[in-house]
């Protein structure tokens, strides 16, 4: 388990779509002080995955850093759209998801690239 793996816990727990966190939050949720430039940089806060260990820990958890207020040391994590809440089922998708996979057959010999209607683009 990494040093930022309770805040991937605690993020993945949330039902919100944003979640508002002072950095020492963040530092009472990892247990730990987050380093000297966290508090310099904002481009510490980015969300490309090559800048930090801590950055994979929220992406990996479906959320963005936004709203990064240096000067009040706090910032926003908003929940990436195609990341779900986590579901009763804990997969972090929702448990309907895939519920009619199956359900439709195409024939052998079917062209899906044909069009439905014949005369389509003749004229």
């Amino acid at each position: 388990m990494g040093k930022y793996e309770p805040l991937a816990r605690f993020l993945r727990k949330q039902q919100a779509h944003e979640v508002r966190l002072t950095f020492g939050e963040i530092e009472r949720i990892v247990g730990a002080k987050l380093p000297p430039s966290a508090r310099k940089q904002r481009a510490w806060w980015s969300n490309n995955p090559d800048n930090r260990v801590m950055t994979k820990v929220w992406l990996a958890a479906g959320f963005r850093s936004e709203q990064v207020d240096m000067a009040a040391r706090e910032l926003v994590f908003r929940r990436v759209p195609d990341h779900p809440p986590s579901s009763p089922l804990g997969r972090g998708r929702h448990p309907l998801l895939g519920a009619l996979k199956g359900l439709v057959q195409i024939m052998p010999g079917t062209d899906l690239t044909e069009p439905a209607d014949p005369e389509w683009g003749k004229g």
